[in-house]
């Protein structure tokens, strides 16, 4: 089952919905209840969370159209309880491109907050009477019909500024290694901006231990992402000066089409391999996946033949493209296994497996 519902495509972006994100509402709704809220307190809280989240959509598409502007694509675009994220195709490497698309995030919010701040009650901060917390027997003020608008410009100003945060991945993350790349490299700035970030979650990490659980989750989310950005620059400089020929693997099995899914399940238990090239005298003609495999198997029968469900549109390099350029298109395409051709010639295979496995050993020579 898809973890993920999609609730349309905007600008040619998917938008999906996480399904922990109602687990947001629910929690709310808890909270609520245990102080004596009313069910209209409850309405307009839900409410209020739709339209921030409508805000959040906002400004994930601040980063994906600003990011089109550099001809670089966005999958989708995802809610999470703790914010949204754009998954764009690659990451600029240029530091006035990252600088722009991270920084349009919360410009978006902040373009937002200043119209919230012209339409409230004589244009500015005008506090909702505490008076309306009566209900809920404390000092908290409720969302209501008079309040909604406070509190999302509240809100708008504070997603701002914790997106701010000089902590990857958040954007103030990203904003802080395309400034600080133009004096020290992307290698060394990542280094620095991924360290002040898992300093950074350490320290809302301990403070979520006494206030507020929603900090441990944000602190968790903020060491992992930093430590994956910057493993993952790393890897690219390593092997930066690599081509697949380097990489390559040279042994593989090579399915026809007209072979059977009956076939490929025999070289799956016989071996290592679980994508295979699928070729004939003419060239080649596709890549059977695991996943089109199991679903032929499930859908077909084990005696439908390979070309029925092999992927016909699969990508070729060839050997002397650079090795960190092809690992880039790997993660973009999310697929495991790449046909390499010389002058229409298959001549080996490329797959994220292997390239790991490289990236280590090279790492423990070097």
């Amino acid at each position: 089952m898809n973890a993920s519902l999609t609730i349309g495509r905007f600008a040619g972006i998917k938008v999906q919905i996480h399904w922990t994100f109602w687990l947001l509402i629910l929690f709310v709704m808890a909270i609520l209840l245990s102080r004596g809220g009313t069910v209209e307190q409850m309405g307009w809280s839900i409410l209020f969370i739709l339209l921030l989240f409508v805000c959040v959509i906002f400004h994930e598409f601040g980063h994906a159209l600003t990011a089109k502007r550099f001809d670089i694509g966005t999958r989708s675009i995802t809610l999470l309880p703790i914010g949204g994220v754009a998954s764009l195709n690659e990451i600029p490497e240029d530091p006035k491109a990252e600088f722009m698309i991270a920084a349009a995030g919360p410009a978006v919010n902040l373009i937002i907050a200043l119209l919230l701040w012209l339409i409230l009650p004589e244009g500015g901060l005008i506090i909702p009477d505490a008076e309306s917390a009566e209900t809920l027997q404390t000092d908290f003020i409720p969302i209501t019909r008079q309040t909604i608008l406070f509190y999302l410009f509240i809100a708008n100003g504070a997603l701002a500024m914790f997106n701010l945060l000089p902590a990857f991945p958040l954007d103030g993350g990203r904003v802080l290694r395309a400034l600080l790349s133009v004096r020290f490299g992307r290698v060394r700035a990542t280094r620095m901006a991924s360290g002040l970030g898992k300093f950074l979650a350490l320290f809302l990490f301990t403070i979520g231990l006494f206030y507020n659980i929603f900090l441990i989750l944000i602190a968790v989310f903020i060491y992992f992402g930093a430590d994956s950005e910057n493993m993952m620059v790393m890897q690219l400089d390593l092997i930066g000066k690599y081509s697949i020929r380097d990489a390559m693997i040279t042994r593989f099995t090579v399915l026809k089409p007209e072979d059977t899914l009956n076939d490929a399940v025999e070289h799956v238990l016989r071996g290592t391999e679980r994508d295979f090239i699928v070729a004939d005298e003419s060239g080649i003609r596709g890549v059977l996946y695991m996943p089109d495999l199991l679903q032929g198997l499930k859908n077909q029968g084990g005696e439908t033949s390979v070309s029925r469900v092999m992927d016909s549109a699969s990508v070729t390099f060839e050997p002397d493209e650079p090795l960190n350029h092809v690992f880039r298109q790997l993660r973009r395409n999310q697929k495991n296994l790449f046909p390499v051709m010389t002058d229409g010639q298959l001549e080996g295979v490329i797959d994220v497996t292997n390239i790991d496995e490289f990236i280590k050993l090279r790492a423990s020579l070097e």
